[in-house]
């Protein structure tokens, strides 16, 4: 892949991985931007192993679920006291994830596995066998956590305990 098609296919799909990556970090958009940003550093760094057997996107999903996962070995779960929030400013883009918030709060109730299974297959319309190559997991395992994640959300935004 050359250079030009490298930043094509950027172009193409970086606003879809952002939003994935958003949906996996449970709205936390600045963590998502920067999960994001190295995704695309990590995979133009490693453009000669990208094969043309696979579709980029599936390869640039594969390596933004890689990055995120890491990210959340390496990262401790962090708080911040309530009595800190009142020191924060909300800008545009903030008010603007409240739309979602049930979404996020409900989804980030869900095991990793289940929760990127439900985002690439409702939100970004990937295929059972490409869910499992992207997470390198088994065609039964994407179905199996699909199932779960569906009847787990269906129970945490009907009961409503967000």
């Amino acid at each position: 892949m050359t250079k030009q098609q490298f930043i094509y296919n950027v172009k193409c799909h970086q606003r879809a991985v952002r939003r994935f990556l958003t949906a996996l970090c449970c709205g936390d958009t600045a963590l998502a931007d920067d999960l994001a940003q190295d995704t695309f550093v990590k995979a133009y760094l490693s453009l000669d192993s990208f094969r043309d057997e696979a579709s980029f996107s599936t390869w640039i999903y594969r390596i933004a679920y890689n990055t995120f996962i890491n990210n959340r070995r390496g990262t401790p779960a962090q708080t911040v006291p309530l009595d800190d929030a009142k020191e924060l400013n909300g800008t545009e883009r903030t008010d603007d994830a409240f739309r979602y918030q049930a979404l996020y709060l409900a989804l980030g109730k869900l095991s990793e596995k289940e929760r990127t299974s439900i985002l690439l297959y409702y939100m970004q319309g990937y295929a059972i066998a490409e869910i499992a190559e992207i997470t390198a997991s088994s065609v039964d395992a994407v179905k199996q956590q699909l199932s779960r994640g569906r009847q787990h959300l269906s129970t945490i935004l009907n009961d409503k305990k967000l």
